[in-house]
């Protein structure tokens, strides 16, 4: 069984999925509002500042940090390649010669007369954010970045690892209960966003990452494979930076759990689509969720007019709490007053159908809304 569940994950068919994209530090913008983009569309750019290297030139030449100087070859600020000469200095009566040359390729930032070293800073590092998503800018952030829109098919995960990619849908399972095994995964997935139904394997995930799959979309994945696979514990921390090649989400929790039902049935009649996925995970303050989402075409008929808002009769629940944590069912019933509970407290209820007849009234607070 699993361990935890965040109330309040959404899966739909359609929905206005919002993205801002910016950048780590002021740029560039080079997209406008109105701009239609596809999920590879560069909409920022900007260069972070390159590695500095400090190389000590006195003690190289044998002078003082006053004389330098008088014994560069290049003046500060000019462009420098590795190995090339910056400074010279003659001893013993013009008899010897010594060189100091730049450790890098870059620029030659500054020399100190005080310490007597020389700072290299190598070549920017240019970064480019892209759309992410296939949409529309509706707004810009100045020097920053961009917002994306637009109308989408959405499963959010409870947890992920590794960052963005972009890739059509693959279904392996057959079933939402069927685990994903190594021998599952073949060449022609590489690349791919491969959907299985339970539990995905330790094994399955290796076998994923050689094979340069895109994405493993699964129901449930073990905690401790988690440590196996990236070498230490995640614990609370935010992921999505793992140097992994294949994205992980799971979509239900963490065990041998089944992807609900209508989750990989929404996800199966989006096979052969291309999806943006991301693992990216906070389970603190903050909440980022790791995330499926499917673009309509424009074409595509897009409306939310069967979707289930918030906590009403009809709405799919899930329970997060024992002796019915992990069950999926509907609200059938939200009586308006409060309920007696074996702990004598008095807390609002609500009656939830699991179908045959299996019905069940539990707190409020105990269950989690799957808005669709």
């Amino acid at each position: 069984m699993g361990d935890a569940y965040t109330p309040g994950l959404t899966v739909t068919r359609s929905t206005l999925v919002r993205k801002t994209r910016r950048l780590p530090m002021p740029g560039t913008v080079v997209a406008k509002v109105g701009d239609k983009v596809s999920a590879q569309t560069v909409v920022a750019r900007t260069a972070l500042p390159g590695k500095v290297n400090i190389a000590s030139l006195a003690n190289l030449l044998g002078v003082m940090p006053d004389e330098l100087a008088g014994v560069l070859t290049v003046a500060v600020g000019d462009p420098v390649t590795k190995g090339q000469v910056v400074a010279r200095s003659k001893s013993f009566f013009g008899l010897f010669t010594s060189t100091a040359t730049s450790p890098v390729d870059g620029v030659l930032e500054s020399v100190s007369s005080v310490t007597g070293s020389a700072v290299f800073r190598e070549p920017p590092i240019p970064v480019e954010v892209t759309a992410y998503v296939d949409g529309t800018i509706v707004e810009i952030i100045p020097d920053e970045g961009v917002i994306v829109e637009s109308r989408a098919a959405l499963v959010q995960g409870i947890f992920g690892l590794a960052g963005e990619v972009t890739a059509p849908i693959a279904m392996v399972a057959k079933r939402p209960d069927q685990p994903l095994e190594a021998g599952d995964l073949r060449a022609e997935h590489a690349g791919k966003i491969v959907v299985g139904g339970g539990r995905a394997s330790l094994a399955a995930l290796r076998k994923a990452i050689e094979l340069e799959v895109a994405a493993v979309v699964c129901g449930g994945f073990a905690y401790q494979d988690v440590k196996e696979l990236l070498g230490y514990d995640v614990g609370v921390a935010v992921t999505g930076n793992e140097p992994l090649a294949t994205t992980l989400v799971v979509t239900e929790g963490f065990g041998d759990i089944a992807m609900a039902r209508a989750t990989f049935e929404l996800l199966a009649s989006l096979a052969g689509k291309r999806a943006s996925v991301n693992g990216a995970t906070q389970i603190r303050a903050g909440v980022i969720r790791p995330e499926v989402v499917v673009p309509h075409s424009e074409d595509a008929a897009a409306t939310d007019a069967d979707a289930v808002i918030g906590l009403d009769i009809g709405a799919p629940v899930r329970c997060i709490r024992a002796p019915y944590f992990g069950r999926i069912g509907v609200v059938s019933k939200l009586p308006v007053e409060l309920h007696t509970m074996p702990s004598e407290t008095k807390v609002r209820v609500l009656e939830v159908d699991f179908g045959k007849g299996d019905t069940i009234v539990v707190p409020r607070a105990n269950v989690e809304v799957i808005e669709r």
